[in-house]
C-alpha cells in the first residue's frame, strides 16, 4: 500500500498550489481520502476529506472557500487545490486513506485525536512566504 503526496513547494502569499496524492496497492474506489498537515511545533490537523464515491466532502473552517478536494478514481489520485495561500498554511501536507464506509467523510474521521486513518503517505512540504 502506498500513498504519495506531491506538488508542494514555495509560493508567495495569495498564490496557489495543487497537491496530488497518488495511491497504489489497494482499491481506492472503496476508501475515503483525507488531507492533513503538520506545521513545526504544532499538532497534525485534518484539513479536508472526500468520501469513497466522491459525493461527500469536508473542509476545516480555516481552509473552507480556499481549498478544494477532488478525486479521479481512474487515475488513483486525489487532488487538493489550494488557493489564496497564507503564510500560516506553511506545513508538511499528508494524504491518508480509510475504509470508513461508503459516503462517509466528516469532521469526526478528520480529528486526529479521535480517529486514525488506516494508511498514510509521506508528506510534501508547502511553504508560503509573506
Amino acid at each position: 500500500v502506498q500513498l504519495q503526496a506531491s506538488g508542494g513547494g514555495l509560493v508567495q502569499a495569495g498564490g496557489s498550489l495543487r497537491l496530488s496524492c497518488v495511491t497504489s496497492g489497494f482499491d481506492m474506489d472503496y476508501y475515503a481520502i483525507g488531507w492533513f498537515r503538520q506545521a513545526p511545533g504544532k499538532e497534525r490537523e485534518g484539513l479536508s476529506c472526500i468520501s469513497s464515491g466522491g459525493r461527500s466532502t469536508y473542509y476545516k473552517d480555516s481552509v473552507k472557500g480556499r481549498f478544494t478536494i477532488s478525486r479521479d478514481n481512474a487515475k488513483n489520485t486525489v487532488y487538493l487545490q489550494m488557493n489564496s495561500l497564507k503564510p500560516e498554511d506553511t506545513a508538511v501536507y499528508y494524504c491518508a486513506a480509510d475504509t470508513v464506509g461508503p459516503g462517509i467523510c466528516n469532521e469526526a474521521i478528520m480529528s486526529v485525536r479521535d480517529y486514525v486513518m488506516q494508511y498514510w503517505g509521506k508528506g510534501t512540504q508547502v511553504t508560503v512566504s509573506s
